[in-house]
């Protein structure tokens, strides 16, 4: 699913226009990246919770060239799946 299906499902499922249903899905994807740019958590009970975590600096290799590089320290996003959702999964 894209954010173009997720539109199609949120206009299905309260009958909102497309309009509305695009401005919705957009905030919230918006309050999404500005919490997790802030470091916040975005935490939705049941479905999971959305973390910033540092990956340390480490050194690694040119695939190609076989070379040591050092990569940088960087921050990535962590998803940790719900009970809930992690339990519809897997009936």
């Amino acid at each position: 699913m894209n954010k173009t299906d997720l539109i199609e499902f949120v206009i299905k499922e309260t009958e909102l226009k497309r309009k509305d249903a695009t401005s919705a899905v957009e905030a919230v994807i918006a309050g999404m990246e500005k919490a997790l740019v802030e470091g916040d958590k975005v935490q939705i009970i049941g479905f999971g919770t959305f973390e910033t975590k540092v990956q340390a600096a480490r050194e690694g290799r040119n695939p190609a060239t076989g070379e040591s590089i050092q990569i940088p320290e960087s921050k990535t996003v962590k998803f940790s799946v719900g009970k809930a959702l992690k339990d519809k999964v897997n009936a």
